[in-house]
């Protein structure tokens, strides 16, 4: 008799169970697509959506007094600094600031190379080349200013000393 009370007690849980359980799930899923439905647009946003703060961090202000160098094949960086006096200059390239220092040569061309990064900026009186030493290739060829296109001489410190010599009194 104990056997058959247990019995009919499980059966009777287990029957009752199924029926809460159905009855809950089908009250749940109707009340959450009922309260997403009902549920009201913001006013207005507190944080800006993705795509717009993924474009607000990539921006890159070119630097404030910097010239344009236009290369050969639409390519084009961004130089600031003195040529014919500074020891730094900073390029502006592929949305990066790289700063490199000048380094002596024997031809006259003015080279600025920064062995951290890999840029080296070589510039003669015609044109500016931009090379990196990283994977051994030329980034941008033929680079002039706008006033080079206009036919005058790159800003270099050796145009400037030849130029001073040739402007300097005679003893």
């Amino acid at each position: 008799m104990n056997k058959l009370l247990i019995a009919a007690i499980v059966g009777t849980l287990a029957t009752t169970s199924v029926f809460v359980n159905a009855d809950a799930f089908a009250a749940t899923t109707t009340n959450s697509s009922a309260s997403k439905a009902k549920r009201p647009a913001p006013a207005r946003r507190i944080i800006k959506p993705k795509a717009e703060a993924a474009a607000a961090t990539k921006t890159n202000p070119i630097l404030e007094g910097a010239t344009k160098w236009s290369c050969k094949d639409g390519m084009a960086f961004y130089l600031k600094g003195n040529m014919k006096g500074d020891a730094i200059v900073t390029v502006n390239w592929a949305k990066k600031d790289y700063k490199l220092p000048r380094q002596d040569t024997t031809t006259g061309a003015d080279r600025f190379h920064d062995s951290a990064s890999g840029m080296d900026l070589i510039v003669i009186p015609t044109k500016a080349m931009l090379f990196s030493d990283k994977d051994e290739s030329r980034l941008a060829d033929e680079c002039v200013t706008a006033e080079m296109a206009a036919g005058a001489t790159a800003p270099t410190q050796s145009e400037a000393l030849k130029n001073n010599l040739l402007i300097a009194p005679e003893k």
